[in-house]
């Protein structure tokens, strides 16, 4: 071959190598994305560093991973995206349905690390690093007890899990859950901070659910309630109704889920709605935010066309999040229930969905929530507004 002809050749092996990267990337898109897992590729800290995203495998359940409204939850994934941000990356979660579908995707390089308690005595497991046992125990007992919640309680001989071929990764987690042991409560504890500085904790002040019936008064802010239940067709003691299941009229409340104000607006969902941080705790916009999303549910379930039954739907989605609700009725469908109807029906399936056989269908897209929190939410509100019919007058 030619001088010249060199040249050219080693030109165009440059260019394509060069239109590869780009490819590779396209639009933002992490290197992780289009990982070849075929070959069991080697992905350990320096790889992940430099590609800067941190790909955790977990299942869902409270004490993993689940969607609340829009957000992401669960202390396992909590810890992780403060390892994450420690290395200097983001996290991207990828879910398993069980823990053998776990083992799989990490050996495969679908992830870098399991977030999950997985069984360190579990023949299969051989092939991992297990990172964490001990400081895992310890807090999620001391959670379970704090929280007085029996799910969140350790399992035994169970620690997250790390291919043996990322000997830095494993290194590096368990240096960092050794040093970080005692920040896990900070890490997985909510708390909003005002554009003003102050740190917002939760907390919940329980006031009267009728402030005063001889006069025809719910709460100081039924005004707030008339003005703009007009905005969206509801009876004002219906928003009044469902802003005392929310905060009991607390315009200061705060959920362990980071939820804020009057009507406990998250915080993606007050940006959606055009609500501020500096808002947030006010309660005309709180109310004003929270009228816009049920505007936005109303529209979304349109589809159902008798209003009365519509209303159970957008209180279950307003409550749960559309994505668990939709979830639910795939299911009713599949069963050969109407997933257009509440009562018996869509209902029963909102009861299920903290229960793995049912969160754990190829039907549901949004996996595990508290579907007893979302029923007797829906069944508590409606039960307020008949006593409020009863009591108070238009």
């Amino acid at each position: 071959m030619t001088v010249r002809g060199c040249i050219l050749l080693c030109l165009l092996l440059s260019i394509i190598a060069c239109d590869h990267s780009r490819s590779s990337n396209t639009a933002g898109q992490s290197p992780y994305a289009t990982r070849n897992t075929k070959g069991n590729p080697h992905f350990d800290l320096p790889d992940i560093q430099q590609n800067g995203e941190l790909i955790v495998l977990t299942l869902y359940g409270p004490e993993s991973y689940f969607e609340f409204r829009g957000e992401d939850f669960g202390v396992q994934f909590m810890i992780a995206r403060e390892y994450a941000k420690s290395i200097g990356a983001s996290i991207r979660v990828e879910m398993a349905r069980n823990q053998q579908e776990l083992f799989q995707k990490v050996m495969n390089g679908e992830g870098d690390f399991i977030a999950f308690q997985m069984d360190c005595a579990d023949s299969l497991n051989t092939r991992l690093d297990f990172v964490g046992e001990r400081e895992l125990a310890t807090f999620m007992d001391s959670l379970s007890q704090q929280r007085k919640d029996a799910s969140l309680r350790s399992r035994q001989h169970a620690a997250w899990a790390v291919r043996k071929d990322s000997p830095l990764l494993s290194a590096s987690l368990s240096q960092w859950m050794q040093r970080h042991q005692q920040d896990f409560f900070a890490y997985t504890t909510i708390r909003i901070k005002s554009s003003g500085g102050r740190t917002y904790t939760p907390r919940r002040q329980v006031f009267s659910p009728i402030l005063d019936a001889s006069r025809g008064q719910i709460s100081l802010y039924d005004d707030l309630f008339k003005q703009y239940s007009l905005q969206c067709g509801w009876d004002w003691r219906l928003m009044a109704a469902q802003a005392y299941q929310e905060s009991t009229f607390d315009p200061q409340a705060v959920s362990h889920m980071g939820a804020m104000g009057l009507m406990q607006l998250m915080p993606g969902t007050a940006r959606d709605v055009g609500v501020s941080q500096s808002e947030v705790f006010e309660p005309a916009s709180n109310v004003r935010g929270a009228t816009k999303l049920i505007n936005q549910l109303n529209t979304r379930y349109s589809f159902i066309t008798d209003a009365d039954e519509r209303l159970n739907f957008i209180l279950a989605a307003y409550n749960a999040g559309p994505g668990h609700l939709d979830d639910a009725r795939a299911l009713a469908k599949k069963y050969g229930k109407n997933p257009d109807v509440w009562l018996g029906n869509v209902d029963a399936f909102v009861l299920r969905m903290s229960e793995s056989d049912y969160y754990n269908q190829p039907e549901v897209k949004h996996g595990y929530f508290r579907g007893s929190e979302t029923y007797d939410y829906v069944n508590s509100i409606r039960t307020r507004w008949g006593e409020y019919k009863k009591k108070i007058k238009r």
